[in-house]
């Protein structure tokens, strides 16, 4: 169970909650619309740190693709200096890319495992490049080798493109997916150098609709500033003219003029969509100026509403804990007072006045608790009255049902005494000595009734007796007698006034004993002197308890509780913790060494005291056999 808190806490805590969650829904009203101006900001970050290192990257790649495939059509006497400053300013490229990026990738998840395929795909330039060196791979191979990194880069455009606006958004990725189209023009530049194969020409002819496609689909989706530009590429001799130079390549031609022809178009488009950025990047600054302004005004707005509405609660909490506070201090008044108070008096048999309990309030709902309270201390009363009766009647019950049974078993067992002087047989004695036996338990049974009544059994002797002949008395009350073996004891004597209730404590040790251990074993009973007074020990040879048991019935022994009438099955153990309690007796259970337990009663040296200096006669043997281990 948690701690406790105060009324006033717990009122603070209630009104926290829808407190709380205006914060909260403050907190997100203001970091969306705060976040959205953030991330139309952050636009201009990606394209400074990714976008644009991407494009340089991407353009000194589509230039060492096109050295590449130049150096692989000339043969092996080619001149390869070109290739090799190429690949210097792609390597310068490469690293510019990588230190640039590495301030935004982190960014977001999505970010980082863009950049981390770009770096991926960047790692394999070299695997390229050795290819290309050692002559193992051809011009088609050698495209489609830069073209996957190049892929990789346009989808690093694609996703840090993504912004929460979606006319910059929808503006952007055409952008994006014009530049592609430029990618894919250069593609087909350094397909169509030369003579081509049919792989070539096939691949060729994907790459030239493609290209065409995007364009198409791009433009009619461009705003008109956006489109201006594009329109003029398109529309130019130059565009024409090397539209009919991809029909020739198709065709299986190798027109004059194709290199510089798409070098002049690739440079075209490269020039406008940086341009075309660069605008959508301007479009988003004061965009994000307004979205920032509105969050602003919003979260101040929310804020002042927050204020309000905490100190309105805070008033209204502090009236409402006053009030709870008052009713609280009434009830524990009831409750720890005037009720046990009650109680006490209804145990003494004296009459009661119900006090009333009444809180000043101005709510109607505590004023229903209150009679509430007052209803329940009504019931308590009654229910603690009925209580006391019943118990007194149970225990009447019980006392009047023992005597009976206890006058009717004392002149039983005059009759079995005078039988048992006038039978001769030796079979009619024995079963007259079971007839006894039984008396005797049946005895203890009604002696038990009257222990849990509340009252004494009644059953003592007036001089001391000797602890051997308690522990026999004991162990002579039990069915199973034959089982019961008592060890030679000290010649202390036991009190008269307490010998019946130990021999009656004994024997309900002794008959748990016998009755949770196998048939075949014995029930040992020793005895010994100690230190504060005389200890039995009863031990058996059972299966034992586990830990939680001997606690549980140790504390029951140690404390012994209310009489529970439900509680049946444990009566032996109620009625040992009550005759133990009435003479100040421990009585404690622990594991035996061969396995069962061993029930140790340590009666107090007040009880005990020591053998008389002359011997006295020899006390009479048993009526009932009893196994005894005399000593040696």
């Amino acid at each position: 169970m948690g701690r406790s808190r105060t009324i006033r806490l717990k009122i603070i805590g209630l009104l926290l909650v829808p407190l709380a969650s205006m914060v909260v829904l403050w907190g997100v009203i203001t970091a969306v619309t705060a976040g959205e101006s953030l991330e139309l900001r952050q636009y201009q970050t990606l394209w400074t740190n990714l976008r644009h290192p991407a494009y340089k990257l991407g353009n000194e790649l589509q230039r060492e693709r096109l050295a590449s495939v130049q150096l692989l059509g000339a043969g092996v006497s080619a001149d390869r200096s070109a290739l090799i400053e190429q690949r210097s300013r792609s390597d310068r490229a490469k690293e510019e890319f990588k230190k640039s990026s590495g301030k935004s990738r982190d960014t977001s998840e999505a970010i980082r495992k863009q950049v981390d395929a770009v770096y991926t795909q960047l790692d394999r330039l070299d695997a390229v490049r050795g290819e290309i060196d050692t002559g193992l791979s051809d011009r088609l191979r050698t495209v489609e080798g830069y073209n996957t990194i190049l892929d990789a880069l346009f989808d690093l455009h694609r996703r840090v493109g993504y912004i929460d606006d979606l006319p910059i958004y929808e503006q952007s990725r055409i952008v994006i997916d014009l530049g592609y189209a430029k990618e894919l023009l250069t593609r087909e530049q350094a397909l169509g150098l030369g003579t081509t194969t049919v792989a070539e020409r096939r691949l060729f002819t994907r790459l030239v609709g493609n290209r065409r496609f995007l364009i198409d689909h791009s433009l009619g989706q461009l705003d008109p500033t956006l489109r201006e530009t594009q329109v003029s590429i398109i529309t130019s001799p130059v565009y024409q003219r090397m539209r009919l130079m991809e029909d020739q390549i198709v065709a299986g031609g190798s027109p004059r003029g194709w290199l510089d022809t798409t070098e002049s178009l690739a440079k075209s488009f490269q020039e406008a969509q940086m341009r075309a950025s660069m605008i959508l990047q301007e479009r988003s600054e004061p965009v994000a100026d307004a979205g920032l302004t509105r969050a602003l005004l919003l979260a101040g707005t929310c804020f002042a509403l927050i204020l309000v509405s905490i100190a309105f609660s805070l008033r209204m909490g502090n009236r409402l804990s006053k009030e709870l506070a008052n009713l609280r201090g009434a009830a524990l008044e009831v409750a720890q007072e005037r009720l046990p108070e009650v109680v006490a008096k209804l145990r003494k048999g004296e009459t009661v006045d119900v006090p009333e309990l009444s809180v000043a309030s101005t709510t109607v709902e505590i004023d229903d608790v209150g009679q509430a309270f007052s209803t329940v201390q009504q019931t308590a009363v009654e229910a603690a009255v009925g209580q006391a009766q019943l118990r007194d009647g149970v225990g009447h019950v019980f006392r009047n049902l023992a005597r009976r049974s206890q006058a009717l078993l004392h002149r039983q067992r005059i009759q079995l005494e005078g039988m048992q002087h006038r039978a001769t047989d030796p079979d009619d004695l024995d079963d007259l000595f079971r007839l006894d036996h039984l008396a005797t338990r049946m005895r203890r049974h009604a002696e038990g009734l009257i222990i849990l009544s509340g009252a004494t059994p009644g059953r003592g002797w007036s001089k001391p007796v000797p602890m051997l002949d308690v522990a026999r008395g004991a162990a002579a009350e039990v069915e199973d007698y034959q089982r019961v073996i008592v060890d030679p004891m000290p010649a202390q004597r036991l009190a008269g006034p307490v010998v019946g209730d130990v021999i009656h404590l004994v024997a309900e040790l002794i008959e748990n004993a016998t009755v949770y251990s196998p048939p075949h074993t014995s029930v040992i009973v020793r005895g010994e002197v100690a230190a504060r007074g005389f200890a039995f020990h009863v031990e058996d040879r059972g299966l034992g308890m586990s830990d939680e048991q001997l606690a549980e019935y140790n504390e029951r022994l140690a404390s012994p509780p209310e009489f529970d009438l439900a509680d049946s099955e444990r009566l032996g153990l109620f009625v040992v913790s009550r005759l133990a309690a009435r003479h100040d007796i421990r009585v404690m259970l622990r594991d035996s060494p061969y396995g069962g337990t061993t029930a140790i009663v340590l009666i107090p040296a007040e009880h005990v005291t020591d053998p008389p200096d002359e011997p006295e006669e020899p006390t009479a043997a048993p009526a009932r056999p009893i196994r005894v281990v005399q000593g040696e």
